[in-house]
């Protein structure tokens, strides 16, 4: 039989014969040694499909490797429950909270009750966190387990099966997750004699996960579990503590036990018996009083120049105006700039690889223009400030002459604001520079993250249907382009950041949902998008919709997407 295929990233499809009945992943190994890296699951007429699924005759397969997103989830997934085996195999029963991604991996926390002795001699059981020793000990045991290439082994069974299999195992946290959900049937993983949930797919064996590593943290209290990334698919990359992510996420994870609310099924809950507008309002109290410190941050810097920039969808726009309100509240006048009024014009664009005009690059940025009148502004002069003409691709000028006081500081906001090449006149002890992400907490359940990025896609799938006029397909085949972007413009820089804001709401995905999932299920299989499209709805599936929104004020950083927002034309 003949199927079309497309074996690497942006490859165009070859047609070939394979034989009738063939496992993708024959499929894959005939092809694997040709191929960059190793590929992890393929795409099958737009649908994502396990490697142990049958090729179908004259469907177009498409390889997945870890630059792919849905195949580096799987990746950490595959690891996760190689790790949740071993720490069974090593520990016994322990608790484990596989939480946010933190330093090219994950953060967990395992705790577990040991035997120890008392004063009398007796033995007792304390309540304890993980030592190195026993760290070393379950890495020791994933590397036996991957060494062995054992299947994980996948079986969908009903809501039913599934509540009486958690009652049986205790797990609390999973069992009240599906309770609250509307979820039908449930795919459950096995590994030797260990099973568990996991809402998305697996590789097709433990020999596929090879790369990855163990490293204490927190002072003993955690463990990063580290694996490749883009865009090294099969090397570890050197160890960096990124201190302002970790204490960020650290305020979240407070910030979700005041709220009471640290996963999804909490949330569920809350909007079952009406609790939802005091989650939202505290929710927002939180976010009020946080830029309230940072602008008091700012005033005790004495830095005239406050530089925020995020990746896309971080809500980079109402936060640099509600940062500006804060100030004038403490009676400064901040004055504001956007970078995208320095562009340069049309004609002198760079191109991208594909030969398109790339927007997100420095070099498409009249850094010199914008450096000049920075200068002059703090020197006290009357500067013309551009605005540049989307419609022409050109500045214009004479519309914004301003000067500003001696005190008055500069908020600029945009993708290059913590690059120094972007403010290489202003000296560093005149620049603050903050970084802005949805640094979401909330848990599927202990063992199920939400992804950043994912977060990310849905605020900005709803913003651009909103407000651009975007479909959620031309969305979600332009992000790759976007992550490249802020692979290479924005992440390198985000640990030169003074400060770190994190501007998710614990309760936000619960009225993107309501916006998003009809977008998303619009999308057809006849369009390379639809995979990416019923993932995410897979994981939504679990949310509860808020329908009322009335209660989310008009200078919610969710307002900028949503719609509504006071700080939007």
């Amino acid at each position: 039989m003949e199927i079309k295929l497309i074996k690497e990233l942006r490859a165009a499809p070859e047609t070939v014969k394979v034989p009738e009945g063939i496992l993708m992943k024959d499929l894959v190994n005939k092809y694997q040694d040709m191929l960059p890296y190793r590929v992890l699951a393929v795409k099958m007429n737009n649908k994502y499909e396990d490697l142990d699924v049958e090729v179908e005759n004259g469907s177009t397969v498409e390889f997945l490797d870890m630059r792919n997103h849905a195949a580096s989830l799987l990746y950490q997934r595959s690891l996760s429950m190689i790790y949740l085996k071993a720490i069974y195999d090593v520990l016994g029963k322990a608790a484990v909270w596989i939480a946010n991604s933190l330093n090219k991996g994950l953060y967990t926390e395992v705790q577990f009750f040991r035997e120890v002795k008392n004063e009398q001699g007796a033995t007792v059981h304390r309540e304890d966190y993980i030592n190195d020793e026993e760290i070393k000990k379950v890495e020791a045991r994933m590397r036996e387990i991957v060494d062995k290439n054992t299947p994980f082994f996948r079986q969908i069974i009903t809501k039913e099966e599934a509540a009486k299999r958690l009652m049986e195992e205790g797990d609390a946290e999973k069992l009240k997750l599906l309770k609250s959900s509307t979820v039908d049937s449930i795919a459950v993983y096995s590994l030797l004699n260990y099973w568990n949930f996991f809402y998305g797919r697996m590789a097709p064996s433990t020999g596929y996960i090879q790369n990855f590593e163990l490293r204490p943290y927190n002072e003993g209290k955690a463990v990063l579990l580290r694996f490749p990334d883009y865009p090294n698919p099969e090397e570890v990359p050197p160890f960096e503590d990124d201190f302002l992510l970790s204490e960020a996420f650290g305020e979240t994870k407070s910030w979700g036990k005041l709220m009471k609310c640290p996963y999804v099924s909490d949330l569920n809950e809350k909007i079952e018996r009406g609790a939802i507008k005091e989650l939202i309002l505290i929710s927002e109290a939180l976010h009020a009083k946080k830029i309230a410190e940072i602008a008091k941050e700012v005033i005790k810097s004495k830095r005239r120049i406050v530089l925020i920039a995020g990746p896309s969808s971080s809500g980079k726009t109402t936060f640099a105006k509600r940062l500006g309100i804060q100030l004038m509240v403490e009676g400064l006048e901040p004055l504001y700039l956007g970078t995208d009024d320095y562009f340069l014009e049309r004609e002198e664009t760079p191109l991208d690889e594909n030969g398109d005009l790339d927007f997100e690059n420095l070099c498409a940025l009249d850094v010199k223009l914008f450096n000049r009148n920075l200068r002059d502004l703090l020197e006290g002069e009357e500067v013309d400030i551009p605005v540049f003409d989307f419609l022409t691709g050109h500045k214009r000028f004479g519309s914004r002459i301003i000067s500003i006081k001696a005190d008055q500081p500069i908020i600029i906001e945009g993708i290059h604001g913590l690059n120094d090449m972007m403010t290489p006149d202003i000296l560093s002890d005149e620049k603050f520079k903050i970084y802005i992400s949805p640094l979401t907490n909330l848990g599927i359940d202990d063992h199920n993250r939400i992804s950043v990025t994912d977060s990310r896609m849905l605020r900005r799938l709803v913003r651009d249907f909103k407000f651009r006029g975007h479909s959620a397909k031309k969305t979600i085949e332009s992000w790759p382009k976007v992550r490249a972007g802020e692979m290479n413009n924005i992440f390198p820089y985000n640990s030169k950041a003074d400060l770190l804001f994190n501007s998710a709401h614990v309760y936000e995905l619960s009225v993107l949902k309501k916006y998003a999932a009809p977008l998303l299920e619009a999308i057809p299989q006849s369009e390379p998008e639809y995979a990416e499209a019923r993932r995410m709805l897979s994981f939504l599936r679990f949310f509860k919709v808020i329908e009322e929104e009335d209660i989310i004020p008009n200078n919610s950083i969710l307002r900028e997407f949503i719609g509504g927002s006071a700080f939007m034309d």
